[in-house]
């Protein structure tokens, strides 16, 4: 056996344990009683030290060093071989011991997190939060030496690899100096949405919600939905599985939050089978997963066309047919882009997002940094919230700090891809456009295989072989920044009616 053939071998392994981890980390999400939070900490924290060992093992240096002597040839060996040097360099950054201690604290701070935040309990969860941000520090500050990049900038490479602040404080700048403004007008603008509030049951909004992910692709022969306390997708392209949550009588949030999940469902069943278990056969960063989760969401599913298509299926499965001449298209079209500001990130419209996201990102810079304390936090939020928002939230932690699990799970430095994937997916969007022309009447008529085959063909199947903002730029023939999102948001919201 080749020394390449040997290190795909130990990736392979590498692979079939994270494959359990992520199932072990869904079931704990979906279905697992609270008394065993304990134990399936300790059985993650276990598997992540596993991996953690093989990974700066002398073993995959050594082999990883004779392959790089050996050069190859073959492009997709060639971006693994990236890929494993990134993945390692960052691991040999972090002793094992720090590995386990972070994993056993996002557990506990995570579980806790579930429970305390329905019953609004700051005070419960903010000591476990401080453990999970000063062990966060400290791996930040290893990664910065090994890395020789600022603290900050070394949790963003982990989630987006290459990315930096250098590359966001600009592009946010312009969405900040643009969007309040424009918000503002909009919100004078626009005509008064219908609402379309009812008693929605689970069963049905599941029903509709199956209804509209097989059109667009998914396949549940490779995947599945369930319920969670935040939404989320995890798996991969054999077994790919998503969660929502089910509102009581809106089944609006509900919709579009699985059509979000759809999105990044649809990237991770498209990834190349061929490389499934080497990193390059994996997604890219999440600056690209969530494009491809508000591709669909937002560029395809709160557009007239797709609407179009739905309507009748929203009808049938919600038994609302006859029920008044509010459901039209054109009602429906006012309530999925109402823009208003408010309280939650995940219900957001697409023009008051970006200032979500923009707030998460100054604090979480500014805790990381030592200038926002954890006990600090919820005056801070509160206040950055009336800067931005107009709005106090008056001691309510649910909607407030607590309402995001990213911080409490320890991914502090992941909430920049959401913009930066909004910005990609109106980038994208534009191309689809130019290629395609007619697609939307596809849209409208419930046909997507040309939409999803475009994007198998220029970013599912592709992996890991080109680095994320080299991709957006062979794709889009420009690289990535804030234009084709405001030319989406103002044509779409620009002459509201």
């Amino acid at each position: 056996m080749s020394d390449v053939e040997k290190l795909r071998e130990k990736f392979r392994a590498i692979h079939n344990i994270n494959h359990a981890s992520q199932y072990l980390s869904w079931d704990e999400a979906v279905m697992m009683p609270r008394g065993g939070g304990a134990r399936r900490a300790e059985s993650l924290a276990v598997l992540r030290e596993v991996v953690h060992g093989m990974l700066v093992s002398e073993e995959v240096g050594d082999l990883l060093e004779s392959v790089i002597k050996s050069g190859l040839t073959n492009e997709w060996d060639i971006a693994n071989l990236r890929v494993i040097e990134h993945q390692r360099k960052r691991a040999t950054a972090i002793p094992g011991d720090l590995v386990v201690a972070l994993s056993r604290a996002t557990s506990a701070c995570e579980q806790e997190w579930r429970e305390k935040r329905q019953e609004n309990d700051w005070r419960a969860v903010a000591p476990l939060l401080s453990e999970v941000v000063n062990l966060t520090k400290q791996r930040a500050s290893l990664l910065s030496d090994s890395l020789a990049m600022d603290p900050y900038d070394a949790l963003l490479d982990e989630y987006e690899p290459g990315l930096s602040s250098e590359f966001i404080d600009p592009v946010f700048a312009d969405l900040v100096n643009f969007l309040p403004n424009f918000v503002e007008n909009v919100l004078t603008s626009q005509t008064t949405a219908p609402e379309f509030h009812g008693d929605y049951s689970p069963e049905r909004q599941l029903d509709l919600a199956r209804r509209l992910m097989t059109p667009i692709g998914f396949d549940f022969g490779r995947g599945r939905i369930d319920t969670s306390h935040h939404p989320f997708t995890c798996g991969e392209h054999t077994d790919t599985r998503i969660t929502t949550r089910f509102g009581a009588d809106d089944f609006l949030e509900s919709m579009y939050a699985v059509l979000h999940e759809t999105g990044h469902a649809l990237y991770q069943q498209g990834l190349p089978s061929e490389w499934s278990d080497q990193p390059v056969g994996h997604s890219l960063g999440m600056m690209i997963h969530e494009s491809q989760s508000l591709f669909v969401e937002m560029q395809i599913c709160r557009g007239d066309a797709f609407l179009s298509f739905a309507k009748p299926l929203i009808e049938e499965c919600l038994n609302v047919r006859g029920n008044g001449t509010s459901w039209i298209v054109e009602n429906l079209a006012r309530a999925v882009r109402r823009v208003e500001r408010g309280k939650i990130r995940v219900e957001a419209d697409e023009t008051t997002y970006p200032l979500h996201v923009a707030l998460r990102y100054r604090l979480e810079k500014a805790i990381l940094n030592d200038q926002l304390s954890v006990a600090d936090i919820p005056a801070a939020w509160n206040q950055a919230m009336r800067d931005s928002f107009g709005i106090d939230l008056n001691g309510d932690f649910r909607d407030g700090c607590m309402q995001d699990v990213h911080w409490y799970a320890g991914l502090i430095g992941y909430f920049p891809c959401y913009t930066l994937g909004a910005l990609t997916a109106a980038q994208l969007y534009q191309a689809l456009l130019r290629e395609v022309p007619d697609i939307e009447v596809d849209i409208a008529a419930g046909r997507f295989h040309r939409v999803l085959n475009w994007q198998r063909e220029n970013i599912h199947s592709r992996g890991q072989l080109t680095p994320s903002f080299e991709l957006i730029e062979s794709v889009t023939g420009s690289p990535l920044g804030s234009q084709a999102f405001i030319d989406h948001v103002s044509a779409r919201y620009g002459s509201t009616t």
